[in-house]
């Protein structure tokens, strides 16, 4: 049965609130569980299952399969799924409050979601800057993240700053809004990101590099060292030092900065605090 169908039976309705668009599209669904690449001894993480379209095509991949619902109203349409594969189990609770890192450590994961446009960046840093983070992301976002996701130098921003020094982000495949129900007003796009075993750029410490990094990004329109300077508390200059020591121009604007440039910021940061 279909998401539609299977609502209907259990006189449920979609929730706007919790952005609840379902893909129905059987071969759509196919497509993305091959380009998820689930071997089949790894363990996945599924984020919304909804009514279990997905679900069950995971739980044939993978050797575990451990699927996050928040809205318990579909935990009996989610129950049939269970029953028919031993190697799933459903977890009711909002994933941003779910140790992620406890549930698959030590043993290697991948995360495969249909995410909410309203949440996609809080779960996308709740995954990224977790301890014990995934091999590989598979996920379902609208095309406009998507795009914020792989953005390149002079369209960049603390999302696709963020994503990118964790991981490689790249749009695998394309979804148009019929393939959900209930429809979406926007299309959406399925987003794969493979993530670094570290940083490809040499920075202090995560925390000081995106310190910098919302720093810059914190009065968008202004110069650099105008951002940094109110952001990180320097004066004019250790500000002036700061940008030469990184061999970054101080009146260009922070969605212009390659991934190696915020990495050269971070480690002057780090240089000027260690002088303190």
């Amino acid at each position: 049965m279909n998401p539609r169908e299977l609502m209907e039976t259990y006189n449920l309705e979609p929730k706007k609130s919790l952005g609840q668009n379902f893909l129905h599209d059987p071969n759509m669904l196919d497509k993305i569980v091959n380009l998820a690449e689930i071997q089949p001894d790894e363990a996945v993480l599924e984020i919304g299952p909804g009514t279990g379209a997905m679900t069950g095509r995971l739980a044939k991949a993978a050797r575990d399969v451990i699927a996050v619902e928040l809205d318990e109203r579909l935990q009996p349409v989610l129950e049939a799924v269970v029953a028919e594969h031993p190697n799933l189990r459903v977890i009711y609770q909002d994933v941003l409050k779910l140790d992620v890192a406890r549930l698959f450590y030590p043993q290697p994961f991948v995360v495969v979601a249909n995410l909410p446009y309203y949440i996609t960046s809080a779960i996308l840093r709740h995954l990224l800057e977790n301890t014990h983070r995934p091999r590989r992301m598979t996920l379902t976002v609208q095309m406009e993240v998507a795009e914020r996701l792989i953005a390149k130098p002079d369209d960049m921003s603390i999302l696709s700053v963020s994503v990118q020094y964790y991981g490689n982000p790249r749009i695998v495949a394309r979804l148009k809004p019929n393939l959900f129900w209930p429809r979406p007003d926007v299309e959406s796009a399925l987003v794969r990101i493979d993530t670094y075993e570290r940083p490809l750029v040499a920075v202090p410490d995560d925390t000081t590099f995106f310190r910098v990094v919302r720093a810059g990004f914190s009065q968008k329109r202004k110069q650099l060292k105008n951002s940094i300077s109110s952001g990180l508390a320097l004066d004019a200059e250790r500000t002036a030092a700061l940008f030469e020591s990184a061999g970054v121009d101080s009146r260009r604007r922070a969605e212009t900065l390659t991934l190696e440039e915020w990495a050269g910021l971070a480690r002057s940061y780090g240089q000027i605090q260690s002088a303190d």
